[in-house]
């Protein structure tokens, strides 16, 4: 009880340090730096990003995964991995392709194109696990009483896509606001875009605290109103329903064609693009491009950090887990809920955090290692959280009371019991932090020790020097990284949804 606490007593840095700088800066100056034409531009833009490029994911994932799932679309048992692999592309990595492509590719339009291709996946993966599982018989017995086919859509499926909609709506959100390499290629000013500006020139400064105040209440704001929209109904039913499938709905041949259509266009704009640059630059680049030391030395680097970061958020969630699991209180759920706020917040929001902490506080922990890991298990204790919290909620109790009548202390009993029936859940929560961290930016921009650099370091560095064929050995290597946790979610979805 008390390690979770303290765990989540340091989450909430991020919010204490936004709210210390206001009554340091002061209300009056305070005000007169959010209420400026600079904040209205940057608030118009980020909110033109994300009303244009959320519905458009969210249309386009429920469509493709109708499609994919529900119909005799040819190829239908290849495009489920197919869709969901643009995950492993990184949205900058994914912007390096597009704008290597069309070298003129900038503002609004050209963000939307490049996050909806990096983040459909989000809406499609839930929405394909809902379809997948959802009763036929819901349907039929609609269809019996006289609804049409639009009617049974709207009235029977479409709401139970909900939360499929919410939540990967809401994930969608929160990446446009904390996303930083990609727009900046783009050349389209963001809140995350114009903090890092505003670090770069003035380092911790008030106007760059209370552009990320504003950004921070932006998330808040995400957060709440898709709290507001799920609302309380439920969603499961009493008993198994029927266990088959539902059957594919039979296209006309005249419309097979343009259908396979869309989704090759939609693969070639989310992984042919990306990969097809990366290749490119492989190839006009040669064997020069390919230097051993410097990414021998990028890999090692981050392959350790998110190790390490993977191993402490991994390690950090099972206290958390336990008490979300073991007990049904009010307090057991704000606990829970407390480290999903703050690790939605952007990632330099975080990492601003920590840099003023750590200056004025404990100096000794500034630009260390340390630190790095401290802000990226801040960052992704969700993806650890939620599968630990899942092996344990399988653990059966009453093994662990046979363990202690048999005399095992309580600690032996959590290691010889307990952590191994979790540790394959803890296994798949470690490797989701490690491919985050592995891809990780404007965080690791900000704390990392001199010296350091990663791949996404490596990458960036080379890209905004326009060395196109330098930053492509990294790009391909991260996206290979990302490649097993990629499928990894694909099968547990298929899982979950018992296909």
């Amino acid at each position: 009880m008390l390690v979770a606490l303290i765990l989540t007593a340091l989450t909430f840095i991020p919010l204490g340090y936004i709210v210390s700088v206001l009554f340091d800066t002061g209300l009056s100056e305070a005000a007169e730096l959010v209420f400026r034409e600079r904040v209205g531009q940057l608030l118009i833009n980020t909110g033109l990003l994300v009303a244009c490029t959320v519905p458009i994911c969210v249309v386009g994932g429920i469509g493709l995964a109708w499609l994919v799932e529900r119909t005799d679309v040819p190829g239908r048992a290849w495009w489920g991995p197919v869709l969901v692999a643009p995950l492993a592309v990184p949205a900058f990595v994914n912007s390096y392709g597009w704008v290597s492509v069309f070298p003129r590719m900038h503002g609004l339009l050209a963000a939307v194109i490049v996050a909806t291709m990096s983040y459909f996946p989000l809406v499609y993966l839930p929405a394909a696990a809902t379809l997948r599982r959802l009763d036929p018989a819901l349907e039929e017995s609609a269809r019996a009483l006289g609804s049409g086919p639009v009617e049974v859509w709207f009235r029977v499926v479409l709401p139970q896509l909900r939360l499929a909609i919410l939540g990967g709506g809401l994930l969608i959100g929160l990446h446009l606001l904390a996303e930083y390499g990609a727009f900046v290629m783009l050349r389209y000013d963001t809140f995350t875009t114009a903090i890092f500006e505003q670090y770069q020139s003035s380092f911790a400064g008030p106007a760059g605290s209370m552009l990320a105040g504003v950004l921070v209440l932006c998330c808040l704001a995400l957060l709440g109103g898709e709290s507001a929209l799920r609302g309380d109904a439920r969603y499961a039913r009493l008993g198994s329903g029927a266990q088959r499938a539902a059957e594919p709905v039979a296209l006309p041949t005249a419309a097979k064609l343009p259908l396979v259509g869309v989704l090759i266009a939609v693969t070639i704009g989310a992984l042919g693009v990306p990969l097809w640059t990366i290749f490119r630059w492989l190839w006009l680049g040669g064997a020069k491009v390919w230097d051993g030391v410097e990414i021998g030395n990028a890999l090692g680097q981050t392959i350790a950090l998110a190790a390490s970061a993977a191993v402490v958020t991994t390690l950090c969630a099972f206290p958390i887990a336990w008490i979300a699991v073991r007990s049904k209180s009010r307090f057991a759920r704000w606990i829970e809920g407390a480290n999903y706020i703050t690790s939605s917040l952007p990632g330099i929001v975080i990492a601003l955090a920590l840099v003023t902490v750590t200056i004025r506080y404990v100096p000794d922990l500034y630009q260390t290692t340390a630190l790095v890991v401290i802000a990226y298990t801040m960052m992704f204790l969700p993806r650890a959280l939620v599968s630990v919290r899942s092996g344990l909620a399988q653990v059966p109790i009453g093994l662990e009371e046979v363990s202690r009548s048999l005399g095992e202390a309580p600690a032996a009993t959590f290691f010889r019991v307990t952590l191994r029936l979790t540790a394959p859940a803890a296994a798949s929560g470690a490797a989701l932090v490690f491919v985050a961290v592995s891809t990780e930016l404007t965080a690791t921009l900000l704390l990392a020790p001199s010296g350091t650099r990663t791949l996404a370091m490596q990458f960036w560095g080379l890209s905004g020097e326009l060395d196109y064929a330098a930053a492509a050995p990294y790009a391909l290597i991260m996206i290979i990284a990302a490649i097993p946790v990629t499928y990894l979610l694909f099968t547990q979805s298929r899982k979950a949804a018992g296909a």
